[in-house]
């Protein structure tokens, strides 16, 4: 075939027919050598999804093998596969004596009631470190499958309101563990937002789709008989920044262009969030899955759907495979949302 190809080299370019048939692929062509070699190439690989007696036509280098690509690749969706999440050992971490240290654990697993009685509860209290690699220490130790704590670690809330302190920073980032910020036990009514305990949870990213650790636990900490939010806020700057790319490049129609990318990419989360509710159905998970996938501006719109669902727990991502900072959006998130707890994966 690529010496077919070879020999038609020097006549003049047409459209290339390719025929599919059930003894094997018959190609006509009378396009130049390398290229005809890659797409006659690309054809072969397709066969049998496009099944015998199928035309395939190149016209002015575009051709219906990219459609029935295009089609193939739009109808295969990311399913959910759910994880599960076990969380037998929980440790409180603060910088405050013993009994303030057991307050918190109280409020916590009241809070946490969705995990029920069988919860393992240990303490780490201001009198049992003096340092960060002290705390890591500790950490170890005890290997719980959640820590809960809260910002600013032996540093006063009030005077630094811009920042999670270096000891949130290092657990996040430093430790495999997730790590449950509550509001600060100094804020007045850290107590009464606990006692809402988890009815209304929120999943937020910039990249749903196929996220299942995500989805995961927060269907884990979901109340019984509650909303679990899953969300998707694509960034329209960004967007917008290639539509004008695109706007530039007179091959491509930027009307059509800007429908159908947006339409694509609100798509694709929407479909896996379907697929979320169907998995989580299926496992008799008595909670209901709410859905927001929009574009717009990552921080102004988390802040606004918090706000309009009056959500009792915010869960996200923080690790990023290349970098040691926190992730995206989770670290202005998790400074300015400081009355609301957060759970950080």
């Amino acid at each position: 075939m690529a010496r077919n190809c070879a020999r038609q080299d020097r006549r003049h370019p047409e459209d290339l027919m390719t025929q599919m048939t059930g003894s094997g692929l018959q190609i006509r062509e009378r396009f130049v050598g390398q290229r005809c070699f890659k797409r006659v190439s690309r054809a072969r690989r397709i066969r049998s999804r496009l099944g015998t007696g199928a035309y395939l036509r190149y016209v002015h280098g575009m051709t219906e093998i990219d459609q029935f690509e295009s089609v193939f690749k739009a109808a295969d969706k990311t399913p959910f596969a759910y994880e599960s999440v076990a969380i037998g050992t929980v440790l409180i971490v603060t910088d405050v004596d013993a009994t303030r240290t057991r307050e918190l654990g109280e409020s916590a697993a009241e809070f946490l009631r969705v995990l029920g009685t069988d919860v393992r509860w240990k303490f780490v209290g201001g009198d049992d470190f003096s340092g960060v690699s002290n705390l890591l220490e500790e950490v170890e130790s005890h290997r719980p499958d959640l820590i809960c704590t809260y910002r600013n670690l032996r540093i006063p809330a009030v005077d630094f309101p811009h920042s999670l302190g270096v000891y949130v920073d290092v657990l996040t980032q430093a430790t495999t563990t997730p790590v449950l910020l509550l509001p600060h036990v100094d804020l007045a009514d850290s107590k009464l937002r606990l006692q809402r305990g988890t009815q209304s949870v929120m999943a937020i990213t910039d990249h749903l789709t196929g996220d299942q650790h995500l989805v995961s636990y927060a269907a884990k900490l979901t109340g019984q008989e509650g909303n679990l939010w899953l969300t998707h806020v694509e960034d329209e700057a960004v967007f917008e920044r290639y539509m004008a790319t695109i706007s530039k490049i007179a091959s491509i129609d930027t009307d059509t262009a800007r429908e159908e990318i947006r339409h694509q990419l609100l798509k694709e989360p929407l479909d896996y969030i379907r697929s979320c509710r169907e998995v989580l159905a299926q496992l008799e998970k008595s909670i209901e899955i709410q859905e927001s996938v929009t574009l717009g501006h990552h921080l102004t719109d988390y802040r606004r759907l918090v706000e309009e669902h009056n959500i009792d727990l915010l869960v996200m991502n923080t690790k990023d495979e290349d970098q040691l900072a926190m992730h995206g959006i989770a670290y202005p998130l998790s400074v300015e949302l400081r009355d609301l707890p957060l759970l950080l994966l």
